[in-house]
């Protein structure tokens, strides 16, 4: 394949926005010298496609073994893999169109990873500056975030969605990319004295930054350069180093097993873990901070690297207990190391059938960048299996189907992957060991412990898995996570049944109501399992409870919950024996240890914002269940009537409380 320039790729894309999105497109290879291997790499990654597929599971046969030349393996036409022999000048011109593409594409099906090879990209005089859209993940491909120096800025801004782009500039929309294993060395050259100030990373839920080293300037949570009102609701960051970040107007987020050396503000709910240089949570909660010293269980998300011999490997970092600051400062992440020829590397033409044939023969996965409409559920069986996607890999329910199960064994890691409800209802959308029981559904929250065989050492762990129910299309699922096994971290999950979409809703109240008859998504998130631990576990809009723990000696660090905005009626939000509505955390009445550190409940119930729910957090009031800094808070349609169990004022709309929070330090109260 030829070099792909800005020119070539523009009409690249003008004439994939005009086919089917079945079709995958190539440019013809003009005849011309042998390249080094280097460029040889690169050009295959640079021809760019769309390719959804159907994943009926019902191809004749299973497929022969993979061949994957582990310096130069087939990750998929939507991987563009860059060198620091490429003119400055050719790759901010392909890094640029495909931000063009993506900036608003909120919903699309377009996947992308953009990935570097060791080396340093941009000088002091010209400048690798970038920002990132949805569905793209930026990567370095060295063994340490050393490896790969960029001299720039890598950015996310604000949208700005009234009077053509020129007001309404928020970050609440800002979903669905990924940062990590780099150096960045911020370098503003040429923007305005605003925009030079910082590298602006104005992101909200689903989205990671991991494994980046920031140097030379700030690192600004909030975009402060567009119109107002510029609010953000992320966000994670894991396993980096920074200066100064600015929080801005962030409204709550996880930073955990990093060092910084200044945090600027707090919103609602700002918590650190195992982080060097956090701030003190003292005065909780003015400032709302909640600070532990150490994460008491972490792994860190799976990474590809090239090693120095040019093969493609996959570091799977080891689970740790008691950790603070990162995991590389003192060489290469602990851990497993796997080449890449361990892995069937999937495209979205690929079969279930073959996929699971793959995975039964002891093969790891790899998912390459695409949606993959699954009819029949990918099976994970054997124990320390990787499942890695890369470039925001998409799974999505056909038929009602469940897209993935992990049985219950130990070690495996689930990375980088996002699953849709399709529009025939599914029972759940990821379900990991098997269900023993009764879920615990209902307000009283009776349900199994699950009782896997997971060892405590070499947890299954979910990390960067992100759901949705609604948005591009109409979904449907009872569940969307649930975690039967014992054992299981998850570290970071974004669990959404969608607030807007383009699912064709009538707009306005009308549009609400259909959108709750419509998008079935009774529960988030339920734990059965014991000894289950989350850092960063958002969950929202749910029609029950959004999640329900019926697991022993839980742990959650960081909740973040938003109640659905579009039941129509007190009586579809339900109302049981004088109890309105559904907690956004629900404990189940059965369990006797259980800790939360940082967790928030907000409510907007914009269909009917005379709704009310009687709490945010329902909980057994026992001394081994602690809720440390919790709050609930009102964005100016509905009321929760108290914090936990009857405990905590009101967060209403009325007399100026909209956006202020109601906090409880510690349940039970001392």
């Amino acid at each position: 394949m030829t070099r792909v320039t800005s020119t070539r790729l523009n009409r690249l894309i003008e004439h994939l926005n005009g086919e089917d999105l079945m079709t995958t497109h190539q440019i013809p290879d003009p005849p011309r010298a042998p390249r080094s291997r280097r460029a040889r790499r690169l050009a295959p990654a640079l021809v760019l496609a769309v390719a959804v597929a159907t994943f009926a599971g019902t191809a004749a046969g299973a497929a022969p073994p993979q061949r994957i030349d582990p310096r130069n393996p087939d990750l998929g036409p939507n991987v563009l893999v860059f060198d620091d022999s490429m003119p400055q000048a050719e790759i901010q011109a392909t890094v640029d169109e495909i931000n063009a593409r993506q900036i608003d594409d909120e919903m699309g099906t377009d996947r992308y990873a953009l990935l570097f090879e060791p080396g340093t990209y941009g000088t002091d005089a010209d400048p690798l500056q970038m920002q990132v859209g949805y569905y793209t993940e930026v990567a370095g491909l060295g063994a340490s975030p050393s490896d790969v120096r960029v001299n720039g800025k890598i950015e996310v801004y604000n949208r700005c969605l009234a009077d053509g782009g020129t007001s309404n500039c928020i970050a609440l929309v800002n979903f669905w990319r990924t940062l990590s294993n780099l150096t960045l060395d911020i370098n503003g050259a040429g923007q305005d004295d605003c925009r030079a100030s910082a590298n602006f990373w104005a992101v909200s839920q689903a989205v990671s930054m991991r494994r980046v080293d920031v140097n030379g300037g700030n690192l600004s949570l909030q975009d402060y350069c567009s119109a107002g009102p510029q609010y953000g609701s992320g966000g994670f960051i894991a396993d980096s180093t920074a200066g100064t970040i600015i929080n801005g107007s962030q409204q709550q987020w996880l930073t955990r097993n990093s060092s910084v050396d200044e945090w600027s503000n707090a919103v609602w709910n700002q918590v650190f873990a195992g982080v060097e240089g956090a701030p003190s949570d003292a005065g909780f909660p003015d400032p709302p901070y909640t600070t532990l010293e150490t994460t008491p269980v972490s792994r860190e998300k799976p990474f590809l690297f090239i090693d120095h011999k040019g093969r493609y490997k996959v570091q799977v970092p080891a689970a740790q207990t008691s950790t603070r600051g990162v995991s590389w400062d003192e060489g290469m992440t602990a851990g497993r190391t796997l080449p890449i020829t361990d892995f069937f590397i999937a495209k979205p033409t690929d079969s279930v059938q073959v996929i699971n044939s793959q995975l039964a023969r002891g093969k790891h996965l790899l998912l390459t960048p695409g949606v993959y409409d699954v009819a029949k559920s990918i099976k994970v069986k054997r124990p320390n299996t990787v499942v890695l996607g890369i470039g925001h890999a998409t799974l999505t329910a056909v038929d009602g189907a469940v897209p993935m199960t992990v049985a219950d064994v130990p070690g495996v890691v689930i990375a980088g992957l996002s699953i849709d409800a399709g529009t025939v209802e599914s029972p759940v959308l990821l379900q990991v060991g098997k269900k023993k029981g009764h879920h615990g559904r209902g307000h009283h929250g009776r349900g199994h412990q699950g009782r896997g065989h997971q060892g405590r050492g070499n947890p299954t762990t979910l990390s960067d898995v992100y759901f949705r129910v609604g948005g591009p299309h109409i979904g449907r699922t009872d569940i969307a996570l649930e975690v039967n096994s014992d054992n299981v971290l998850i570290d970071h999950a974004w669990v959404w049944r969608g607030d807007h979409g383009v699912e064709g809703f009538t707009e306005g109240v009308n549009g609400d109501t259909e959108r709750w008859r419509t998008n079935i998504g009774r529960n988030g998130v339920v734990v059965n399992g014991n000894r289950v631990t989350a850092t960063g576990l958002f969950v929202e809009h749910f029609q029950e409870h959004n999640t329900i723990w019926n697991g022993e000696d839980g742990t959650v660090i960081l909740y973040q919950n938003e109640l659905p905005y579009d039941p129509p009626t007190q009586a579809d939000w339900g109302e049981d024996d004088g109890v309105l509505g559904w907690a956004g955390y629900k404990v189940g009445d059965r369990v006797k240890r259980h800790t939360l550190h940082g967790g928030g409940v907000y409510v907007f119930n914009q269909n009917n914002p005379q709704i009310r729910t009687t709490n945010g957090f329902e909980v057994p009031q026992r001394p081994g269940v602690q809720l440390n800094h919790i709050m609930t808070v009102n964005l100016s349609a509905g009321v929760i009537d108290h914090v936990v169990n009857g405990i905590g004022d009101a967060a209403t709309f009325e007399d100026g409380h909209v956006g202020v929070p109601v906090y409880i330090e510690r349940y039970p109260l001392p």
